[in-house]
């Protein structure tokens, strides 16, 4: 019996190693050879080794788009960290049937498609829309808002998209927390902004590495929010990417900038993983 244990557990593993290496590491490992190749006149990927698609990366156009991702992703991971941690610890410190509920609330915008809640998003931020015209009605502001097709736009975009991905990770770290370790530090003197700070953020810090590595390196490579919300005024790295594979039918630059993406996602979980180790160490 002992020994069948083992053998079943690896059995029951095949299927997911099967979907791993079909639609994981064989997709990475084909990006990964393009990202090295060349291409023809005609766009034809041409199997001759090169280094060029990686350098490509360092012209100033490639430069300023890669900068400009990394500002908006990390202002939505900024934004998501703030707004998502005092709603996911709320939630956490919850009755179990008010809990239920407000997870409830949390997960429905996946009820809708991505693409139909984006375009929501666009009769909000028109200037003839919902919020504008609530402004004026309230004579906040005098004229229509001039958000939409703007950065701003895009960055309220990514943070209504990526918020659930940082509530709920946090949430699943605050539920785990012993309530007497935050009694222990208001016995021993602590106020409330230092018992936050010494003993509830470190002890909730792994949610929040989650929720840092879920938000920011997908709002990286985001490119649908910044077509639709920014008018394709103010491309991202994705958008580049998804033009490389279309349009300008470059695939081996497109797979070079792929990669790059993925060894960001990788050093990003590393040093997030290591100093969530650290914390709760």
């Amino acid at each position: 019996m002992t020994k069948r244990t083992p053998i079943l557990a690896h059995a029951l593993l095949l299927p997911v190693l099967a979907w791993l290496i079909v639609f994981v590491v064989a997709p990475t490992a084909i990006l990964l050879v393009y990202s090295f190749c060349q291409r023809d006149d005609f766009g034809r990927i041409v199997y001759r080794f090169t280094f060029a698609n990686y350098r490509e990366m360092l012209a100033p156009y490639y430069l300023r788009i890669f900068i400009r991702s990394l500002w908006y992703a990390g202002l939505t991971t900024a934004a998501c960290a703030l707004a998502g941690y005092p709603v996911a610890y709320y939630i956490a410190r919850s009755s179990p049937r008010k809990r239920d509920w407000l997870m409830l609330l949390v997960m429905i915008p996946f009820w809708t498609g991505f693409v139909i809640r984006t375009y929501a998003w666009i009769t909000i931020l028109s200037g003839e829309g919902l919020l504008s015209g609530l402004l004026r009605a309230i004579h906040v502001i005098a004229q229509p808002l001039d958000i939409l097709y703007t950065p701003t736009a895009v960055v309220i975009g990514l943070v209504y998209t990526y918020l659930p991905f940082m509530i709920l990770p946090i949430y699943t770290a605050a539920e785990k927390l012993d309530e007497s370790m935050i009694e222990a530090a208001s016995d021993l003197g602590a106020n409330p902004f230092r018992a936050f700070w010494r003993v509830i953020l470190p002890l909730t810090w792994s949610g929040v590495a989650g929720g840092i590595v879920l938000v920011f390196v997908p709002a990286v490579g985001m490119f649908a929010v910044s077509d639709l919300l920014g008018g394709a005024r103010t491309p991202m790295i994705g958008n580049v990417i998804a033009n490389q594979f279309g349009q300008a039918s470059n695939a081996p630059f497109g797979a070079a900038l792929g990669m790059v993406m993925l060894a960001l996602f990788g050093l990003a979980f590393v040093l997030l993983g290591r100093r969530a180790m650290d914390a709760a160490h």
